[in-house]
């Protein structure tokens, strides 16, 4: 008697399950976008000034916070605490932008940051192009980035700044793809950590294509 294993239904229960991780994702990412234009407002609105690098404490507290509770409500909790942090974030920038340039930077960094999110995420979702050999690149290349970002802040070196910046316009990019990818083939079923994940990449192509059209580079 030969036993056999039901392939289809494993298959299409897979399938389910990718559509809802993806579901979750883009509905929170949706919410958190919105909370941190809010809470952009609120920071242009009352004049806030730069937090510098401050923001970094309650930054990775938050990113760790998010992982611990990431399978509970909590997760959602912290996820939008540290979305409307971000948002606060973007007042100086955003405020600068407007009052030297006008609303014009504001609306074309806001539809590139789109058109790069879902030209991206089509790309991956269409193909079903497998990005998991690219872990170890993204990966090293954003802590190299974020070292070299920190120093420059003492250093002020213009040229500097501008590598970094386009190699986070690029390493967020191909994060984009990265956990649009994963969640796909299986590798990712947290929705929390992919919303995290997308937002962040979101937030760091959003504020370097402001910089660069309001001349802020």
């Amino acid at each position: 008697m030969y036993e056999t294993t039901n392939t289809s239904t494993g298959s299409y229960s897979s399938s389910v399950e990718v559509s809802k991780v993806l579901r979750n994702t883009y509905a929170l990412l949706a919410m958190t976008i919105l909370f941190s234009a809010f809470t952009a407002t609120i920071s242009v609105v009352a004049g806030l000034p730069s937090f510098g690098l401050l923001i970094l404490i309650p930054y990775i507290a938050l990113l760790f916070a998010i992982e611990k509770t990431k399978n509970s409500v909590w997760g959602i909790v912290w996820t939008f605490a540290l979305t409307g942090m971000m948002g606060l974030t973007l007042g100086p920038l955003v405020s600068y932008s407007i009052g030297t340039n006008g609303f014009g930077p504001l609306i074309m960094a806001l539809g590139g940051t789109a058109a790069i999110f879902f030209g991206l995420s089509a790309y991956i979702l269409i193909t079903k192009k497998d990005m998991s050999k690219m872990t170890g690149f993204i990966m090293t290349g954003l802590i190299i980035m974020f070292v070299a970002g920190i120093a420059n802040v003492f250093l002020q070196i213009s040229a500097l700044a501008l590598v970094i910046s386009c190699g986070f316009l690029l390493l967020s990019s191909l994060l984009i793809m990265w956990q649009t990818s994963n969640i796909i083939h299986g590798g990712e079923r947290n929705y929390i950590s992919a919303t995290v994940t997308l937002y962040i990449s979101l937030y760091n192509i959003f504020t370097i294509l402001l910089s660069f059209l309001s001349g802020d580079d």
